[in-house]
């Protein structure tokens, strides 16, 4: 790993990091073919996949930030770096990538360069991992920037993609990260010297890679909404819900932070919600659990991605059968900064909105999202597709994901056609310059060779016809 430092806010050490990193992708790249680049992703992602390392490494990211559980972290690295695998296999990112003769123009994949990634504590491991194995994947090298608190698992995962490429011939300094102790002024040198920025987290980092000067992917806030209206299956809707509230103790930005209900189910809703091990409060608990989560109108970091005994506990509400309990949920009819509790949690609390209808159940998830979360996603338990699609006309929002778990759903499943990713594009609504999953095709350039073809220059008529015979000349 990278020499030891004498200052924390030492940039230097970045400076000779990038240089080492632009000499190893240089010669990755020299000569390439698509085999050279499909072994090194592969060896990068087994490194977390061999199941012992994966083990050690969920377990060290538990014990080192302190948020989700083990064996989701474990199930997460698995399933999203398989997914992400099935994602490229097979993909061209070297060489003639395709021909379209009709327009003349052939097109090349070209590596970035030096892809810079700020990695989130809420996955450590799994989100590296799919930025490493993204540049990889076409030709290029990445350096990571962890937060403090996720460094030492990142660490131990370069540890062993260096190992694996030991045994493949791959050069360690393709992948590489800032070293222990983090901070800003190293991670600002970071995003002015790559190529290519790559963030997720904290939106500070976000607004300081689009505002670097270097090209950047980053990622909007999440605080996703689910509707429920009167069609949905309610038992199924209510476990996928808890599946999906419950996974990794909440730290994924796409796990639920509000339901949405509308009236003629919202009893039945809430029963079925109750066997699935959600826990409605009363409005003295409901105080309680408030105050305690928002002591000064912001998160208590000490709830933050806890077992459901911590957030009990913490906050000293009385709940039914505790012993089932697997995430409360907190009633309110307020949204905005007054009403904290109607923005992103991050932790075994869902907030709990009553809809007169399906057109009111729109108007409250609007409202949500412009307060916070606007572009990333929207949840819907429904049986009618036509209201899937109202939903994808009128809402700002980027996705909207029908009848599933959403946590697993909305960075790709197994289940569904989106890419798997760890970082989801929020497009304008979120502040982003993307509204995709991060996937490999943002870390590739395209080079465009154009040819002469046959003219095709229309007539004006052929344009303005139509508008003539409405408007006038």
């Amino acid at each position: 790993m990278p020499h030891n430092e004498t200052s924390p806010d030492q940039t230097d050490v970045v400076d000779e990091l990038f240089a080492i990193a632009r000499k190893a992708q240089k010669a990755f790249e020299e000569g390439a073919n698509q085999a050279r680049y499909d072994r090194a992703a592969l060896a990068a992602a087994w490194a977390l996949m061999q199941p012992d390392r994966n083990a050690e490494l969920a377990a060290m990211a538990v014990e080192t930030t302190g948020l989700g559980n083990v064996a989701d972290k474990i199930t997460k690295n698995h399933r999203k770096t398989l997914g992400l695998l099935r994602d490229i296999k097979g993909k061209k990112t070297h060489g003639v990538i395709r021909e379209l003769p009709e327009k003349g123009i052939t097109e090349i994949a070209r590596p970035i360069g030096v892809i810079g990634a700020v990695v989130p504590s809420t996955n450590p491991v799994a989100t590296p991992t799919n930025n490493i194995v993204n540049a990889l994947k076409c030709g290029n090298a990445i350096i990571l920037s962890p937060s403090p608190k996720g460094a030492a698992a990142c660490e131990k995962l370069l540890g062993y993609i260096h190992d694996e490429f030991d045994k493949v011939g791959v050069d360690r300094n393709l992948v590489q990260m800032v070293p222990s102790p983090s901070s800003k002024a190293k991670t600002q040198r970071l995003m002015e010297l790559a190529d290519l920025l790559v963030v997720t987290g904290s939106q500070n980092n976000v607004h300081r890679a689009y505002s670097s000067g270097t090209p950047a992917v980053g990622v909007g806030a999440g605080n996703v909404t689910s509707i429920i209206d009167e069609t949905a299956d309610l038992k199924q809707a209510a476990e996928k819900i808890a599946a999906s509230k419950t996974f990794d103790n909440a730290t994924s930005c796409s796990s639920e932070n509000g339901l949405v209900v509308v009236d003629e189910v919202y009893d039945a809703f809430v029963a079925e919600l109750k066997k699935a091990g959600g826990r409605v409060l009363d409005n003295e608990n409901a105080a309680k659990l408030k105050s305690a989560l928002f002591p000064d109108g912001h998160l208590n970091p000490q709830m933050l991605a806890k077992d459901i005994d911590v957030i009990i506990d913490t906050s000293d509400v009385t709940v039914e059968n505790r012993e089932s309990c697997r995430f409360l949920v907190l009633p309110s009819e307020g949204i905005g900064l007054k009403f904290p509790e109607s923005g992103e949690k991050l932790s075994l609390v869902v907030t709990l909105y009553r809809a007169r209808d399906f057109d009111h159940a729109k108007q409250l998830a609007t409202q949500i999202m412009d307060y916070q979360g606007a572009g990333h996603s929207i949840g819907f338990h429904s049986s009618n597709d036509d209201r899937a699609r109202q939903l994808g006309l009128d809402l700002p929002t980027c996705r909207v994901i029908v009848n599933q778990a959403h946590c697993f759903a909305t960075g790709g499943s197994f289940e569904n056609g989106l890419p798997f990713s760890l970082s989801m594009g929020c497009g304008s609504w979120g502040g982003n310059s993307i509204d995709s999953n991060v996937n490999y095709a943002h870390f590739m350039n395209t080079t465009r060779i154009v040819r002469p073809i046959q003219e095709d220059m229309p007539e004006l008529d052929d344009i303005f016809s139509g508008y003539w015979r409405d408007a006038g000349k």
